[in-house]
């Protein structure tokens, strides 16, 4: 099976998100942020996951637009997190460059398939 680079990705910044969720209400008792991020952090990769099988190409540019927003949202979510120390800079660092990378995935992603979509 071809490998899906986006998918992988997506599915493992999925994990590391579960387990900050975890961290964040088990060790520094927040809750109402880590469930917003735990939201969008984790439909990232179910919304790749949903566009492997999209209808059309519309609906597979749709549904990769949606996880690029979500994605964008984590973002937001990981630079309060920071901000309010509830994450250290190096544990903000990590887990940004990861949500960074995914981002640039799927904006290319969805660039091509729009250019191929002509």
């Amino acid at each position: 099976m071809k490998e899906n680079p986006v998918k992988e990705k997506s599915l493992l910044f999925a994990v590391r998100i579960v387990k900050l969720c975890k961290h964040l209400s088990e060790n520094k008792k927040e809750f109402v942020m880590s469930k917003q991020i735990l939201r969008s952090g984790t439909s990232v990769g179910a919304m790749v996951h949903e566009a492997e099988h999209a209808e059309s190409a519309n609906d597979f540019i749709h549904k990769m637009a949606i996880a690029q927003k979500e994605m964008n949202e984590t973002l937001y979510w990981l630079v309060l997190l920071e901000k309010t120390d509830y994450l250290s800079h190096k544990q903000f660092e990590s887990i940004n460059s990861d949500a960074v990378e995914i981002i640039k995935l799927l904006t290319s992603i969805i660039k091509t398939t729009k250019k191929n979509n002509v």
